[in-house]
């Protein structure tokens, strides 16, 4: 008679020993080139904003002290004096004494006309660079490389060339001192901003438009309901890149206007730089000025900066 044995049962496998804590990686000795790097990096940011910085000082100082310690890091005479003259909220006399002039400037006057002149450029220069580059980017026409090539040779033009031409036509159609005289010449044509939006339109799926066009759809229904949605992110970049060239713009309106009525505010201030009664020029007044010109500009480039660089990067500019 055989007998059974019951298994005996298993036991349980010892468990893996537990792995010991990582070291501590030991921080890397910093490289020769990445030193240089990072020093390159701290030279450069330093020498972009310490004129910002120089302005700041400079509004906030009183200008017999400033001329008294003219290397001082900080504020000499600290007095909020300097924005006031600009803003006109205070005295001549209190401004002289200050070592200001007696001279104003009137700041949101030729605000309202930079936001005009800005504005009214850069809508018509994008709206005609977006027509323009829709062509050479989908339509099908003789000659489209040789005309393109040819818009792709303004770039090589110096623009000071263009100035003498411009003022000759401008002023043979009766357009001084008015603000379609400082705006036409620019407003038909940026061969840089036809040739941005082309190259951003080439990388787009032609599949929607085609369907658009089987189902009746015309060109610029096409253009303005599908293609345009989809060119938002480079016309955005544009159109602020655009804003901020002619809102610093100086050389221009000084040759096309001598009435103030239409001056952007870069000419007010040098109508405020050479209007000092005073044997030297409101030198913190005129940084007040300046720093309240640039400000709306600084606040937008920060805003959108990151933008303008994934633009330039979907439409393959690197």
């Amino acid at each position: 008679m055989t007998t059974t044995t019951a298994p005996r049962p298993t036991s349980p496998a010892p468990a893996a020993p537990v792995a010991a804590p990582a070291r501590r990686r030991r921080r890397r000795r910093p490289s020769a080139g990445r030193t240089v790097a990072w020093v390159y990096l701290i030279v450069i940011v330093v020498i972009t904003v310490f004129p910002f910085y120089w302005m700041l000082r400079s509004a906030l100082s009183n200008n017999y002290a400033m001329i008294a310690n003219p290397s001082s890091p900080l504020p000499v005479g600290f007095t909020f004096g300097p924005f006031l003259r600009v803003l006109g909220l205070e005295d001549p006399q209190e401004a002289i004494a200050q070592g200001g002039s007696g001279a104003t400037v009137q700041i949101l006057h030729y605000l309202v006309n930079s936001v005009v002149y800005a504005t009214i450029s850069t809508v018509l220069i994008v709206f005609f660079s977006l027509i323009a580059a829709y062509a050479f980017a989908r339509l099908q026409w003789r000659g489209r490389e040789l005309v393109f090539s040819l818009f792709l040779a303004a770039l090589m033009v110096p623009g000071i060339l263009t100035l003498l031409p411009n003022f000759v036509l401008i002023k043979e159609l009766g357009l001084l001192n008015t603000f379609a005289g400082m705006i036409l010449p620019g407003a038909l044509f940026s061969a840089f901003n036809i040739f941005f939006l082309r190259q951003f339109m080439l990388g787009l799926s032609t599949e929607v438009e085609e369907a658009a066009l089987i189902d009746g759809a015309g060109r610029l229904r096409v253009l303005f309901r599908l293609t345009l949605p989809m060119t938002s992110g480079p016309i955005i970049t544009l159109s602020i890149l655009g804003f901020i060239g002619m809102w610093n713009d100086y050389f221009w309106p000084l040759l096309v206007t001598t009435d103030s009525t239409v001056q952007p505010l870069t000419l007010g201030l040098a109508v405020f730089k050479q209007s000092s009664p005073q044997t030297q020029p409101d030198w913190a007044g005129l940084m007040a000025a300046t720093l309240v010109a640039a400000l709306p500009m600084l606040i937008l480039f920060m805003v959108f900066g990151k933008r303008i660089v994934n633009s330039i990067g979907f439409s393959g500019l690197k």
